[in-house]
């Protein structure tokens, strides 16, 4: 891997969450997802940037609306901000970002192109194309923390079952593989982790209906009809804490379920539909070394910073 992932003096380490960019043309939607973005940069100098999925947009746009002619110059130009201040950056895809004229394949060999990417190709054999795992090494020069990054899909590949994909199963395995794996390198030490896809999972629309949850929810849940248990997985093996989504670009909340927080990120990109009222932002999110817990806030286009939420409970 072309950068190590460390922890820093104080111990922290500080991740900041894009999501659904929607970069088309460089327009100027475009250009004001990338002010967006080169704020929050200089305000939080983080240690790693994950694009959360749709960086690009290449659906079906009204006749006389900008479309996305050059998908890979288009990417290049999303990630420019982050790549030009040689800050590491991951990237999972999302259902819009080879929807037509590209291929997931052909996309990822622009993303590993840049020279401050750590995302990887995944294995092969494995569905989809973006699965891989990071790790952030401690103080003392040992693993002491993973990231998990999962290929969400696009549309469902069942015929009669409609809506959108979800995790598979050899992607589960391949993860529950991962994680056995780092435990048994650390003699049987759990260490904490995270995981990063787009389309949220089904439990995102659990955690809202059933216990207090802190953020907005503007819109349904738009996960897959299909639960493959990847939720059930993380719970057992017992190492992810958070999972981050993105994909309902009115959606910014998170919850507890059974020991993990299921967080949305906040919408980034102005190329892309909103609610008034609703500005613009990413999330940032912020680990310490050797503590099974991290922090969470949201920073938004106007400078401001939300740091608590509002409470929303069940059945209200």
């Amino acid at each position: 891997m072309k950068h190590q992932l460390a922890f820093r003096e104080d111990r922290s380490f500080t991740i900041v969450q894009f999501t659904d960019l929607h970069w088309k043309n460089g327009g100027f939607e475009d250009q004001q997802t990338r002010g967006l973005m080169e704020e929050v940069l200089e305000a939080e100098q983080p240690d790693l940037v994950v694009f959360t999925g749709d960086i690009i947009y290449t659906g079906y746009v009204t006749p006389g609306d900008p479309v996305c002619e050059h998908p890979l110059q288009a990417f290049r130009d999303a990630v420019h901000a982050v790549e030009v201040r040689g800050i590491p950056w991951a990237v999972v895809f999302g259902n819009h970002d080879t929807e037509s004229i590209i291929t997931r394949g052909e996309l990822m060999e622009t993303v590993l192109e840049h020279p401050h990417t750590v995302t990887q190709r995944g294995p092969a054999e494995v569905n989809g194309i973006g699965n891989y795992a990071l790790h952030i090494t401690g103080t003392d020069g040992t693993t002491a923390a993973a990231l998990y990054f999962f290929d969400s899909g696009c549309l469902s590949p069942v015929p009669h079952v409609p809506g959108y994909d979800w995790i598979r199963p050899d992607q589960i395995q391949w993860y529950a593989g991962e994680s056995v794996k780092l435990r048994e390198q650390m003699n049987g030490v759990v260490l904490p982790a995270l995981a990063f896809f787009h389309i949220p999972l089904q439990e995102y629309k659990e955690v809202w209906e059933s216990v207090p949850c802190y953020g907005n929810k503007f819109e349904d849940v738009c996960c897959a009809r299909l639960n493959s248990g990847l939720f059930a997985s993380m719970v057992e093996l017992g190492d992810v804490m958070g999972t981050f989504a993105g994909h309902d670009h009115i959606n910014d909340y998170w919850g507890e379920l059974q020991g993990i927080r299921l967080c949305y990120g906040r919408a980034t990109g102005y190329n892309t539909y909103g609610k008034e009222g609703f500005t613009r932002g990413a999330r940032i999110i912020r680990l310490r070394q050797g503590e099974r817990s991290f922090e969470t806030w949201l920073r938004l286009a106007d400078g401001t910073v939300i740091s608590q939420q509002p409470e929303h409970l069940p059945g209200v």
